[in-house]
């Protein structure tokens, strides 16, 4: 294994992971203003779960988001 080429190539991925996550978060956000569900004094609950098929069951990563 090329150690360089691995190492960018997860790092593109997790760009792609961070920039993804953080659009629907910020989406999901202002839906549940929008909606009522949720006020800006409120902090939301946030879960990733990374999974490689074939090589381990997923690592979860969770935190709260404070809207203001």
């Amino acid at each position: 294994m090329n150690e360089d080429i691995f190492n960018m190539e997860v790092r593109k991925f997790l760009k792609k992971v961070g920039v993804t996550s953080q659009r629907e978060i910020e989406q999901a956000v202002r839906d549940g203003l929008e909606n009522g569900r949720i006020t800006s004094a409120d902090k939301v609950k946030v879960k990733a779960v990374i999974t490689i098929e074939g090589l381990s069951d997923g690592h979860e990563v969770t935190g709260e988001i404070s809207l203001s």
